[in-house]
C-alpha cells in the first residue's frame, strides 16, 4: 500500500510581499500627510528666535478638528497671499487686541501679555504700530515673534477682515520643532495667555 503525500505548499514570493508592504507603507504615509500630520519648513525670520530659518516643525492637522484654536498656539495657515505661513495666535474670535498699554505691552481683552524674555525676539517692542482690533467670530489675529521682521495681521489691518484669518484657513498647530536635532523641542502655549479671559 502506497502512502499518499500532501501536496507541496507553495511558498509565497518574497518579492511580492516586499512590494505589497512598501506600497501599503506609502499609502499610509500619504494618508497621514493628507489628514493627520505635516512637516513644515521655516522659510523666514518672522518667528525668531522661537523658530529659525531652515528649522522644521511637525504640524498636527487634526488639532482644530477635535479642539478649539487657543491664544498662544503657533499655527500654519493659508496666508494673505495664499501661501502656507506660520505665526502665533494672539487673539481669537470675540477678543479685542490692542497695542499698547503704558508699558508698551499688547493687551488682549484688557489683559497685558508678558511676551519679553518668553518668546518675543530680544530687544524689540511688541509692536511699533498702534492698533485696536475686535477679532470677528471664527477668525484669529496672528503675529510673528520677531515683530520687526514679520508681515502679520498688522500689515493687513485695513482689509475687510481687519487683518484676521479665518479658522477654516488654519492647516494645523505646530507642536514640535524636530530639525535640526540640536534644536529639538516642544512648542507649547506660553503661560501669559492663560491670564486672558
Amino acid at each position: 500500500m502506497t502512502e499518499e503525500k500532501d501536496p507541496p505548499v507553495k511558498k509565497s514570493s518574497g518579492w511580492r510581499d516586499s512590494i505589497l508592504f512598501t506600497l501599503g507603507g506609502i499609502v499610509v504615509a500619504v494618508l497621514v500627510h493628507m489628514f493627520v500630520m505635516q512637516s513644515f519648513y521655516i522659510p523666514s525670520g518672522s518667528m525668531e528666535n522661537t523658530l529659525l530659518i531652515n528649522d522644521r516643525v511637525a504640524v498636527n492637522k487634526l488639532a482644530y478638528v477635535f479642539g478649539d484654536v487657543e491664544r498662544g498656539d503657533i499655527v500654519v495657515f493659508k496666508g494673505w497671499d495664499g501661501e502656507d505661513t506660520i505665526k502665533r495666535v494672539i487673539g481669537v474670535g470675540g477678543d479685542t487686541v490692542k497695542c499698547c498699554d503704558a508699558k508698551r505691552r499688547i493687551t488682549v481683552n484688557g489683559t497685558p501679555l508678558d511676551e519679553e524674555n518668553v518668546y518675543l525676539y530680544p530687544d524689540v517692542y511688541p509692536s511699533k504700530q498702534r492698533f485696536e482690533v475686535k477679532v470677528p467670530p471664527g477668525r484669529v489675529w496672528l503675529m510673528g515673534d520677531h515683530r520687526n521682521n514679520s508681515r502679520d495681521s498688522r500689515e493687513y489691518i485695513d482689509d475687510p477682515y481687519k487683518g484676521t484669518i479665518s479658522e477654516d484657513d488654519l492647516v494645523g498647530r505646530a507642536f514640535v520643532r524636530y530639525w535640526p536635532f540640536s534644536r529639538f523641542g516642544l512648542l507649547s502655549r506660553p503661560e501669559t495667555f492663560s491670564k486672558v479671559h
